[in-house]
């Protein structure tokens, strides 16, 4: 018999008219629910950054990621990589997907993203869940690497046509830290292969020029800090400053690095829903619980009552549903109509790396991204 809880994302390119366009996952939840929005950190994409805990957020929320501009199938970066044109790429997102306010779940450049959204486009926002990010970079590991480093690797970049077409796995391997499983270690490794070098070092040197410093003490929507205890890139102490910065911000801490969502994926599953759990209210959860709780005792009452109606004992069950068709990914520009259950949608599961090259749902060769072919 399936697992009726069993949660498989939804992905599909979307167009944001001006902008450009960019892959979405998604995941229902249950009706009425609050909507996640997922940002992701330098040089991952959404499903390397997400993928984990799509099914555990997606039992009690509505979730939305997106590959950020320059990173995987996002829109094309351009000269000079801008977090706030990531922050307006997601605000425009939300009103593609007609959303009228959601809570910004950042993780590292991620949460300097979903700072400035509340900036930017603070009506949108019911809240705020920052992971592993900080208000400012500076005297980290990172903005030392950017400054002994990354100019002379720009520099190369800019007079090495080759240099052009490596992929952001050279730096993005660092930013993770040791994956156990080698597995997991090619798969992220082959996902950051997905942006190129020159994006990444353009996104790091934009990381190291962020601050909220003055403006974060202004946030006045329900906020969320996870703090990852051992991170050797953005210290703990760092994040634990954006956390006080924040006025009534809940922390939660893990004892874990900062590739958490990879290396960690049960401890960075049970910190989010803490910390989300936090700041949407409870009767906004409970609400999408209830509606699904009600189905699934509506269908148990019908069961009940046609082996009643057909003379079978008492507790006789019913043959099980058949599962779900095969998971395949809608073709780019699908429009679902309103009110789509997205989880029973045609999908490509999560945590999966296509074949290099092609697409699932047609097979064909994808057309080159960020500049390059895609891999």
């Amino acid at each position: 018999m399936s697992d009726p809880e069993a949660v498989q994302p939804l992905t599909r390119l979307v167009d944001l008219p001006g902008r450009g366009t960019t892959r979405v996952w998604e995941c229902a939840g249950p009706g009425g629910a609050e909507t996640l929005m997922l940002i992701h950190g330098v040089t991952f994409t959404a499903e390397l950054n997400w993928s984990r805990v799509f099914a555990p957020l997606a039992r009690q929320y509505r979730v939305v990621a997106a590959d950020l501009r320059g990173h995987g199938d996002g829109i094309r970066a351009g000269s000079r990589f801008r977090l706030e044109d990531c922050a307006d790429d997601i605000a425009a997102l939300a009103g593609v997907l007609d959303i009228p306010r959601f809570v910004a779940v950042g993780y590292s450049m991620g949460g300097m993203v979903a700072q400035l959204l509340y900036q930017r486009h603070a009506p949108v926002l019911s809240g705020l869940v920052l992971c592993s990010t900080a208000t400012n970079v500076v005297g980290s590991p990172v903005e030392k690497l950017a400054a002994l480093a990354l100019p002379t690797m720009s520099a190369a970049i800019r007079w090495n046509p080759i240099l052009q077409l490596v992929g952001a796995e050279v730096l993005g391997t660092g930013l993770l830290g040791h994956i156990d499983d080698p597995a997991t270690a090619s798969w992220a490794r082959a996902q950051m292969g997905r942006t190129t070098l020159a994006t990444a070092v353009s996104a790091v040197q934009a990381v190291c020029g962020f601050s909220s410093d003055h403006w974060i003490g202004s946030v006045d929507v329900p906020a969320a800090v996870i703090v990852t205890a051992r991170d050797l890139i953005v210290p703990a102490s760092s994040q634990r400053e954006l956390a006080r910065a924040i006025p009534g911000a809940s922390v939660h801490e893990v004892d874990a690095e900062h590739g958490m969502c990879l290396n960690a994926p049960q401890l960075f599953a049970s910190a989010l829903l803490e910390a989300c759990s936090s700041v949407v209210p409870a009767p906004a959860r409970q609400d999408g619980l209830l509606r699904r709780a009600g189905v699934r005792r509506r269908a148990g009452l019908a069961a009940r009552a046609l082996a009643a109606g057909a003379g079978l004992p008492a507790g006789t069950g019913l043959p099980a549903a058949p599962g779900p068709p095969a998971a395949t990914e809608l073709p780019a520009g699908t429009e679902l109509p309103a009110g789509t259950d997205l989880a029973a949608a045609p999908e490509r599961p999560a945590g999966t790396d296509p074949a290099a090259g092609t697409d699932l749902a047609a097979g064909t060769e994808r057309p080159a991204q960020n500049g390059r072919p895609d891999r």
